[in-house]
C-alpha cells in the first residue's frame, strides 16, 4: 500500500541578508543616485524655462538644405551663458543665479567686505559681475557633478573660484564704486567706454 501522507514541505529559500560594508556601499550609490536625479532636476528646469523654437514654415523635407536648417537652429539661444539669453529666459536664468549666490556662494565664500574686497549687495545690475558668477556657476554645476570625479571641486576651487574672486572683487573691479563696509552700503555701476563711432566717407 503506498504512502499517502502529505508530504512536509522543505525548508524555504534563505532570507536575503546584506553585511554591513554591503549596507554602506549601497546607501552611498544611492545618496549619488539621488544627486544625480537633483542635478538632472535643475537642468531641466532650466531648459524647461527656455522657449522652444518655432516651427519652420512648411515641414522640411529629406533633402532640406544645410542653409535651412542652420536658420531654424537660430530660433533658440545659441548658448546657456546667460549673456546670450534675453527675456524671460534671462530673467529665469538670473533667478536661478541669485539662488546659488545668496544661498551657497555667499554664505561660504562672502568673506568680510573691505576697500580691498569690495562687494555690492545689489550684484545683479552689474552686468560684469552677472556674466562671472553666471560662468562660475555653470562651471560649479559641471564639476560637483558625480561624472566629474573625485577632483571635480578641487578643480573648480583652482581653476574658476579663485579666479573668479580674483578679478570680481578686485579694488578696481566691477565693485570699486559700491560698498566698502557692512554700515555704509553703497551702489554705482561705473560707466563703460563707449563704443568709437566711426564715420563713412561720403
Amino acid at each position: 500500500m503506498s504512502d499517502t501522507s502529505p508530504t512536509t514541505p522543505g525548508p524555504g529559500p534563505e532570507p536575503f541578508r546584506l553585511s554591513d560594508g554591503d549596507l554602506d556601499d549601497l546607501a552611498s550609490s544611492l545618496a549619488k543616485t539621488m544627486a544625480e536625479v537633483k542635478q538632472h532636476g535643475v537642468i531641466l528646469d532650466r531648459l524647461g524655462s527656455e522657449p522652444d523654437p518655432a516651427p519652420a514654415a512648411g515641414q522640411q523635407g529629406d533633402g532640406a538644405s544645410e542653409a535651412e536648417a542652420a536658420d531654424a537652429k537660430t530660433d533658440g539661444p545659441a548658448s546657456v551663458f546667460i549673456l546670450a539669453l534675453g527675456g524671460e529666459a534671462y530673467a529665469a536664468e538670473l533667478a536661478g543665479l541669485a539662488d546659488w549666490v545668496n544661498y551657497l556662494f555667499l554664505p561660504v565664500y562672502g568673506r568680510e567686505i573691505s576697500t580691498m574686497r569690495p562687494w555690492c549687495a545689489q550684484w545683479h545690475e552689474h552686468p560684469e559681475a552677472v556674466a562671472r558668477l553666471h560662468a562660475l556657476w555653470l562651471a560649479w554645476q559641471q564639476f560637483t557633478d558625480t561624472e566629474a570625479g573625485l577632483s571635480g571641486p578641487s578643480t573648480w576651487h583652482r581653476d574658476h573660484l579663485d579666479q573668479t574672486l580674483a578679478h570680481l572683487r578686485a579694488p578696481d573691479g566691477p565693485f570699486a564704486a559700491c560698498t566698502t563696509s557692512a554700515n555704509r552700503p553703497n551702489h554705482r555701476v561705473l560707466a563703460t567706454p563707449a563704443p568709437e563711432q566711426t564715420e563713412v566717407a561720403a
